[in-house]
């Protein structure tokens, strides 16, 4: 422990703490978050294996428990009982912010409802990550995350959102971008629409543009890794676009390293910044 950590104050019992991670960047986590990891009794995650190696990577040891989708129920009976000894836990997810399209929710109505102290270590996450780089109105926003499955819901719900006002947010599959896109073009077809992908990692990249312009560019070559999809209906003028890779090039059979081998979850990019940084005008 360092100097500066010891004049800090402990965890509070009977405290769970939502603790943000990296999305694909190691260096994004926190001061704060690594010390609750160390200073927690015990740590409910996502997906044991990957926290495990995160852990790893931060020299961190703690008893982990696993809490996802299918067993919220059972496992959030367990963190109140656990709450009620005293302890203090830390809720984690694959990446990102807990309760944000992934699990948490349901533990932290339960735990304030039985009048425990819950407490958000803050950090990253994709969704502000891809809304302050989109060039899109950031004043007023509204996030739905993943869309329904059933092409019936999914169109209710976005009938349903033309009447809203502000940029709307959405996480979405690598393998339902192009029907998304489709959807996209059918009930919005004039919004101005960011694909933002592998955000924080080497190869990340905006896309800017109407529906049926990045729908071409999707079918000529699929990318990998979800998706955060920004749509605004207010009219925008001379997008541009950013990118750090070599996708910027007017070859559309180019293929980029990261599309050769799936980055790790987790992979440091402490050399991001030495990337050549490529500006051109992908779509008018």
């Amino acid at each position: 422990m360092s100097a500066a950590e010891s004049t800090l104050p402990p965890l509070t019992p009977a405290t769970l703490y939502l603790v943000a991670t990296p999305i694909g960047n190691l260096e994004d986590i926190t001061l704060r978050a690594l010390r609750t990891l160390r200073e927690c009794d015990v740590i409910a995650a996502e997906d044991t294996r990957r926290t495990g190696q995160l852990l790893n990577h931060f020299g961190i040891s703690k008893p982990i428990l696993s809490y996802f989708k299918f067993n919220e129920a059972k496992r959030s009976e367990e963190i109140l009982e656990r709450l009620a000894r005293g302890e203090k836990i830390a809720l984690v997810t694959d990446a990102g912010t807990p309760g944000i399209s992934d699990p948490g929710e349901r533990v932290v109505r339960a735990a304030v409802k039985a009048g425990f102290r819950v407490e958000s270590i803050p950090g990253p996450c994709a969704l502000i990550a891809a809304l302050t780089a989109s060039g899109l109105p950031t004043d007023e926003f509204h996030f739905v995350g993943f869309l329904p499955v059933k092409s019936g819901q999914r169109r209710r719900s976005l009938e349903a959102l033309k009447k809203v006002s502000g940029t709307l947010a959405f996480y979405e599959s690598p393998y339902r971008i192009g029907k998304f896109l489709n959807e996209l073009n059918e009930l919005f077809p004039t919004a101005t629409v960011v694909l933002a992908r592998e955000l924080t990692k080497k190869f990340e990249q905006f896309l800017r543009g109407k529906p049926a312009e990045l729908l071409d560019i999707i079918e000529r070559r699929a990318p990998k890794g979800e998706f955060v999809v920004l749509v605004s209906q207010l009219e925008a003028e001379g997008i541009t676009q950013t990118c750090r890779d070599s996708e910027c090039r007017s070859d559309p059979t180019h293929i980029s390293p990261s599309d050769v081998a799936p980055a790790h979850p987790h992979w440091p990019q402490v050399a991001t910044n030495a990337v050549s940084q490529f500006r051109c005008r992908v779509l008018r």
